[in-house]
């Protein structure tokens, strides 16, 4: 791949800022005197931006500091120019209403700033749920060489004889604290233990699988998104990747070229292996829009059906991340499915997928198990019926087996200030055999498509053991979530779609095996209730929130905003900027 013709210094994009003798490359030149660099450092080198999210509200990214002065290290080395860039920091601890609000936001960013800086490469930070899957749609957008150096996962945890899982044992143990079996004290206690160092969730949740898809994908060097954060081996990754973005600017290697339809196919075949989160679906839904690259819904079901779930990782399973890398790691993961990988794709290492797992051992066969000894024979499901026209996913492997084929009464909550209000009243009187239904939590309803989809059962049942039950809505949830929910329902209810028609009583009818969701009422009901249904008032008058409201897609489409998804037209290019 990096066989394509080394770049002369002055076709750099950033020659056409600081090389020409006119006023304006005098100021350039001038400014960067002024910052302390003479013209040596950074005339006829490849300016390579460092894209960093890093903020004190993310504590997932509190290395960041130090990892950009690992890359920044590798630039020098290579013979780069390193200029860091912060850019938001989408921290899914503290954003309100929920970081995937702003994840268009940062794609935004993301592409104005490499369109509109003297960049020649850049180097994306990110690891935090929605920082990876936004700086690479903006990085796609502007089509400037890049490469992600993914954050890394926190240290696994001990607490009192058994493993932590961030995100999965904080639900457990809260259900455990609902229903009367956990103390105040362990529950302080264990507010201690759950996030042991910097970097994201230890599980399989969301940020995991992105950044495990981006290396999927060819965006990042081979073995980067398995590396936990503080290990001494992620500071050397960091170094390697900022000498890799000065030889992917110097061969003007772009994201257009790496992120083909074989990478997404790769992507999803990796991300049933993995068991990773329904959250990568929305993802890479909205990078397949900017690509232009075809993306049905039923593909991930196809794919799904066919491979099995192999990582061994919490919430679908046991292990946690560092146990993960330790056993292999991501490229012995993709060396067990190598079968199912398009092997000639290329990638930001200058080789292909296939040589980058060729020999990729695995040192432990249960953290990264056999195709015959599968953890889960199925990731998940996409669903479609009179409820989800447009669709719905369910997380199969981490479901309850006995909820999978299910039929029972609908128990509807408007939104979720109604499903806090009357949760645990006794007059909603929920059972076992009940059907929960959230409304108006979608990417318009909600705002920002937030992670409700979870929905907490209430204590009355907690107290009787009861873990799980069906429920339905059009959020998200964690990729850290488990239970038997379904998710994404399309069109959402807050734009009419057939979620918001559902009352209290109907029947609900789950099929995971026909791929079936349906509401069972007749269809003159469901009109009558169509005609007389309102939507609910507009929460933004101006802003951002406005631009929101009025753009984003459906999850189906991955929420997206309509006018940045790839739609054949002319672009501009970066170089003439």
């Amino acid at each position: 791949m990096l066989s394509r013709p080394r770049r002369r210094p002055d076709q750099l994009r950033s020659s056409r800022f600081f090389a020409p003798d006119d006023l304006r490359s005098f100021g350039h030149r001038s400014r960067q005197k002024q910052s302390g660099f003479a013209t040596e450092e950074f005339s006829g080198r490849p300016v390579v931006a460092i894209l960093n999210t890093g903020n004190d509200l993310i504590s997932c990214h509190a290395h960041f500091r130090q990892r950009v002065d690992d890359i920044r290290r590798g630039i020098w080395q290579a013979g780069g120019f390193p200029v860091e860039v912060p850019v938001l920091g989408l921290s899914e601890t503290f954003m309100k209403p929920t970081s995937m609000f702003y994840r268009n936001l940062l794609a935004m960013e993301t592409e104005e700033v490499l369109r509109a800086h003297p960049v020649d490469a850049a180097v994306l930070m990110g690891g935090c749920d929605k920082t990876v899957p936004a700086l690479l749609m903006g990085a796609l957008s502007a089509d400037v060489p890049s490469i992600v150096m993914p954050g890394g996962p926190m240290n696994r945890s001990r607490w009192r004889g058994r493993t932590l899982g961030s995100g999965s044992d904080v639900w457990r143990c809260w259900a455990d604290r609902q229903a009367g079996r956990l103390s105040c004290a362990d529950w302080s206690d264990l507010e201690d233990h759950i996030a042991p160092s910097a970097g994201h969730c230890m599980t399989m949740g969301t940020a995991s699988t992105m950044t495990s898809l981006a290396e999927a994908m060819g965006m990042c060097l081979p073995g980067a998104a398995s590396i936990p954060a503080v290990h001494a081996a992620h500071a050397r990754m960091a170094a390697a990747t900022g000498r890799q973005a000065v030889e992917l600017a110097w061969h003007d290697v772009r994201p257009s070229q790496i992120l083909t339809e074989a990478a997404f196919d790769n992507a999803i075949a990796v991300l049933m292996a993995l068991g990773g989160s329904t959250n990568a679906i929305v993802h890479l839904l909205a990078l397949a829009g900017r690509a232009g690259v075809p993306l049905p819904l039923e593909k991930f079901d196809a794919v799904s059906h066919d491979i099995p779930v192999l990582a061994n990782l919490q919430p679908a399973g046991t292990y946690v991340m560092e146990d993960f890398f330790e056993a292999g790691g991501l490229p012995g993961l993709m060396a067990r499915i190598r079968d199912r990988l398009h092997t000639d794709a290329v990638t930001v290492a200058g080789q292909s997928l296939g040589q980058a797992v060729a020999e990729a051992p695995v040192y432990d066969e249960d953290v990264i198990r056999l195709p015959d000894s599968p953890v889960a024979r199925h990731s998940l499901a996409v669903l479609r019926g009179n409820l989800c026209p447009d669709g719905a996913i369910i997380k199969t492997a981490a479901a309850s087996d006995h909820l999978l084929q299910h039929t029972g009464p609908a128990i509807v909550f408007s939104d979720y200030a109604d499903l806090k209000k009357r949760l645990d009243d006794p007059r909603t009187q929920i059972t076992p055999d009940h059907v929960m239904v959230l409304q108006n939590a979608g990417p318009v309803g909600g705002p920002g498509f937030p992670e409700w989809g979870m929905l907490p059962l209430p204590k009355s049942l907690l107290e009787q053991g009861i873990r799980d039950l069906v429920r339905i809505s059009d959020a998200r949830m964690s990729g850290t979530s488990f239970g038997t929910c379904v998710l994404h329902v399309a069109p959402e209810a807050a734009v009419g779609g057939p979620l918001a028609l559902v009352r209290d009583g109907d029947r609900i009818c789950l099929d995971v095996p026909a791929r079936r969701l349906d509401v069972q009422v007749d269809e003159a009901e469901l009109t009558r209730r169509r005609h007389a249904w309102q939507p609910p008032p507009k929460r933004f008058s101006r802003g951002y929130g406005r631009l929101l409201e009025t753009e984003i897609t459906q999850a189906c489409d991955g929420c997206d905003f309509r006018f940045l998804e790839a739609d054949g037209s002319v672009t501009p290019d970066p170089d003439i900027f």
